[in-house]
């Protein structure tokens, strides 16, 4: 039997990059989304199996692993993918934009893990979490999605210790700005998107981080990161935590 690999968010962006890769190298592919239109046009693309998934609602993630596994026979990977970002200063950006990148970010990576964790133990599979280089240094103008982040980082690495009892390795990735619908995002406070704020930071392509998916749902690590630019935030937070604070700060000096 081949193998198998159920991704949320995969009718755009590194989701569907992502099923590119893997229907490419044989996998049975599964997308969730809330992209009806999109699902559609992947499923005809890669003969993926599809399913509308919000995944903020249990039942719904029930429902579409439960067929996913009788169309599959078994779920190797879950790639946790779905999310969102609103950009703006922290008061620019409304309560329930807050609440719904929590939602989204969080509950519905949360809520997958719940989801798929017996069709995972059945195979000894792999639970792929997608964060953000934000979850490794807070940026400003993403407050609340670099702490939605900072949560599934964490999530992350205490699930892949707990998980260890029944076989399943977890691992987190983390892809610096990279060419997607979310760098189009604002909020109801702003006109600015986070394409317009990253000035001449580099953006990554969605092949480069499906590759990255690729290396962790087959590799030893953690932790995967997309991008040198990522790298190097990474290694500042590390070992030049207050150079990297003082720049951050100074840019928001008035």
């Amino acid at each position: 039997m081949g193998r198998s690999i159920f991704i949320t968010g995969g009718a755009s962006g590194i989701g569907l990059a992502a099923a590119r890769r893997f229907a490419r190298e044989g996998w049975t592919v599964g997308i969730g989304d809330i992209d009806e239109i999109g699902m559609r046009r992947v499923g005809e693309e890669l003969a993926a199996f599809t399913v509308r998934l919000d995944v903020r609602d249990r039942a719904e993630w029930a429902r579409a692993l439960e067929s996913f596994a009788a169309h599959a026979g078994q779920i190797d990977v879950l790639l946790n993918n779905a999310g969102i970002a609103r950009y703006g200063m922290f008061e620019e950006v409304s309560p329930e934009e807050s609440d719904l990148q929590v939602d989204i970010n969080v509950k519905g990576v949360i809520n997958g893990a719940y989801a798929a964790l017996d069709y995972l133990k059945a195979t000894r599979g792999r639970l792929v979490n997608v964060a953000s280089v934000a979850g490794i240094v807070g940026s400003p103008g993403l407050a609340v999605y670099s702490a939605t982040k900072h949560a599934v980082r964490g999530l992350s690495e205490a699930l892949d210790a707990e998980f260890t009892r029944h076989g399943i390795d977890v691992a987190c990735v983390m892809p610096f700005f990279v060419e997607t619908p979310i760098l189009d995002a604002g909020s109801s406070g702003t006109n600015r998107t986070i394409r317009d704020a990253i000035g001449q930071s580099p953006v990554y392509t969605v092949t480069e981080a499906a590759d990255v998916v690729w290396q962790a749902t087959h590799g030893r690590d953690r932790e995967y990161i997309v991008g040198k630019a990522g790298r190097q935030a990474n290694f500042a937070r590390r070992f030049m935590p207050n150079r990297l604070r003082k720049r951050m700060k100074a840019a928001f000096a008035s």
